[in-house]
């Protein structure tokens, strides 16, 4: 099991070409073995919708929709504890997306999907691209 970092999921479901050879490979075993994602992901989309920067060819709600049919992602809400290890993080990154993503996997003890190397480089989780 993994934790999808934003760009991880966005790429697999629409643009796989753009995946590593080894991200293509875990993302082609989800179907069979599930994988999470911390809702701020829809989120951080959501927001990229409404400014301009992406367009996912459909709304945020219909592709937040879209992905809970899948049935092989469990989007995981943002609780107490995901919020306060966030805060507990020895990491002077400020954007609370990166940092809730990977509190999320840590919380859950798992490694994260990312290409981000400012999140691989911290030293705070594992990450897998």
């Amino acid at each position: 099991m993994i934790v999808l970092d934003t760009h991880a999921l966005l790429w697999w479901t629409l643009d796989p070409k753009k995946l590593s050879n080894k991200a293509a490979t875990i993302c082609g075993e989800i179907e069979q073995r599930g994988a999470y994602l911390s809702s701020i992901s829809i989120w951080e989309l959501g927001v990229k919708i409404r400014n301009g920067k992406l367009d996912l060819g459909m709304s945020i709600r219909d592709y937040a929709e879209k992905l809970a049919r899948l049935g092989c992602l469990e989007i995981v809400p943002i609780d107490e504890w995901v919020w306060i290890r966030s805060l507990e993080l020895d990491w002077g990154h400020r954007d609370p997306a990166d940092r809730v993503i990977v509190a999320t996997g840590l919380t859950l003890g798992l490694p994260l999907l990312t290409r981000d190397n400012v999140i691989g480089l911290s030293g705070q989780i594992q990450c897998i691209w």
